[in-house]
């Protein structure tokens, strides 16, 4: 079984990228990485016709049973992976169209008119996604193909050395590590750390990644005079797995998601997660277990739970035990890759059963 991936290069920052970096050690089948989009230096759609063209030979010529796209629900994202779908049919490969990003603002266009997105989506043998309301999309939309749940993952070895008995963290210690983005929640954070401090709060904040925000959010802690905020960064490696072995809770007040790898990660690490109810969160996430989903994007209400966390050492203990052993049960890659490949068994036998 020799299987076709279709990936942004795995050395670049991104979730699919991430995603796919992370499963490669453990693939059992046969899988190859076709890198497309854009690279370094030379931007998606000027690279996307010699994309198009190496991907026909790939497929003609590859011997591959199996291939697999990626695409995010975005504009530019459906009518390129459209493209690639279509020389997979016409080259009579079987096709698992793996959906991550959730566009909320599409939806709403593709819920106006659907056909389209059916004409060119419905030729795929099954669609992955990461949420059950991304699935009732789809059906919404007429796909009639069969569609399954999956995750994204946490790469085994970023936990190979922790250990959730010997966690101890000194400071109460605020992680918001992902991209600075107004629809991460990045002001949503930031206010809400303002405004437990006017409650009388102590804590200190470590916000890890860059994004178009970044700058603006550096000048709203200088503004507001916020003490024991930090910026990390980009983190990677050592310096990844610092910041959440430091941190005492993870908090992503995001506008929507589709399963946020930072979200596993922080839980593998033992972190209570603070969030909200969106994308694949929604599926497995237990209210007070693993943390809290904040419905709104009032910072307030975030300021509220960050306050009764830091009331309730214990709680954050007994819910970073229990978020650690889920995690290393659902969401690491040995295992993701595995059920991936169950997937793919699933679309060559033509045998959609659940095992």
């Amino acid at each position: 079984m020799k299987i076709l991936i279709n990936t942004p290069d795995i050395s670049l920052l991104g979730g699919v990228a991430n995603h796919y970096e992370g499963l490669r050690p453990y693939w059992k089948l046969k899988v190859h990485y076709n890198f497309i989009g854009g690279r370094k230096k030379i931007p998606g759609p000027l690279i996307l016709p010699f994309d198009l063209i190496k991907f026909f030979f790939l497929c003609r010529f590859g011997n591959y049973d199996l291939v697999v796209l990626n695409p995010s629900l975005g504009s530019t994202a459906i009518k390129r992976d459209a493209l690639f779908l279509k020389i997979a049919s016409i080259t009579k490969k079987e096709t698992l169209v793996f959906w991550h990003g959730w566009s909320p603002e599409l939806v709403e266009r593709i819920n106006n008119d659907s056909s389209w997105f059916k004409r060119k989506y419905d030729l795929a043998s099954m669609h992955l996604v990461l949420s059950g309301a991304f699935k009732k999309d789809l059906i919404n939309w007429g796909i009639k193909s069969p569609i399954k749940l999956t995750t994204t993952k946490v790469d085994d070895r970023l936990i190979a050395n922790f250990e959730i008995q010997k966690k101890q963290v000194p400071d109460f210690t605020i992680l918001f590590l992902t991209r600075v983005e107004v629809y991460k929640g990045i002001f949503i954070v930031l206010e809400a750390c303002e405004d437990f401090l006017k409650q009388g709060g102590s804590f200190r904040l470590v916000i890890a990644g860059e994004g178009s925000q970044l700058e603006a959010a550096k000048d709203y802690v200088k503004k507001k005079k916020l003490q024991n905020v930090h910026f990390l960064g980009n983190v990677s490696g050592e310096q990844l797995i610092q910041a959440f072995e430091d941190a005492s809770i993870y908090i992503l007040p995001s506008y929507s998601e589709g399963m946020p790898t930072s979200v596993l990660e922080a839980m593998a690490f033992g972190l209570p997660v603070i969030t909200r109810p969106v994308g694949g969160i929604n599926d497995f996430f237990e209210e007070g277990k693993m943390g809290y989903l904040v419905k709104s994007l009032n910072s307030t209400d975030f300021a509220e739970k960050i306050s009764y966390m830091l009331e309730h050492p214990t709680i954050i203990k007994e819910i970073g035990e229990f978020n650690h052993f889920y995690a290393k049960k659902h969401f690491m890659a040995s295992e993701v890759a595995l059920k991936m490949e169950g997937f793919f068994k699933m679309v060559l036998q033509k045998d959609f059963k659940e095992k």
